[in-house]
């Protein structure tokens, strides 16, 4: 069996897990990519979207990952970023409203929307819901 690679999600206010893998999924700028221990070293920008990654005992994680960087060594990935949830500590309820209110301001096309910042929201909610639910 191949050895375990070292897996840290971070963002600016917490370290969200710091635990060996399997295998880690991320969502990269230019679409997915798969790290297993002694992949090629390399660094890329994250989009919003799902870490995935198998605990040493096989069990499929989850993790919301809402953009960011990654840092890919061949014993360790680092992903440090803007913010992250573990699909257990999303509040569904609370995405749902996130999504609710996004949409009410793209709908509304007035002057004073920041038509950037609402899209952003609706996405990250979209991803929460689609992971949790």
């Amino acid at each position: 069996m191949a050895e375990n690679i070292f897996l840290e999600v971070v963002t600016p206010s917490k370290v969200v897990i710091s635990e060996e893998a399997q295998i880690v999924v991320a969502p990269g700028s230019n679409g997915e990519f798969g790290v297993l221990r002694g992949h090629t070293t390399f660094l890329t920008s994250l989009n919003t979207g799902t870490l995935r990654y198998k605990d040493p005992a096989g069990q499929e994680k989850l993790i919301f990952i809402n953009g960011g960087f990654a840092e890919v060594l061949p014993g360790k990935v680092t992903l440090l970023a803007e913010s992250a949830e573990k699909k257990e500590d999303i509040d569904l309820a609370r995405a749902k409203k996130a999504k609710e209110r996004a949409e009410q301001r793209l709908a509304a096309k007035g002057e004073n929307v920041d038509f950037v910042r609402a899209e952003a929201s609706l996405r990250r909610a979209i991803q929460r819901i689609s992971l949790v639910g």
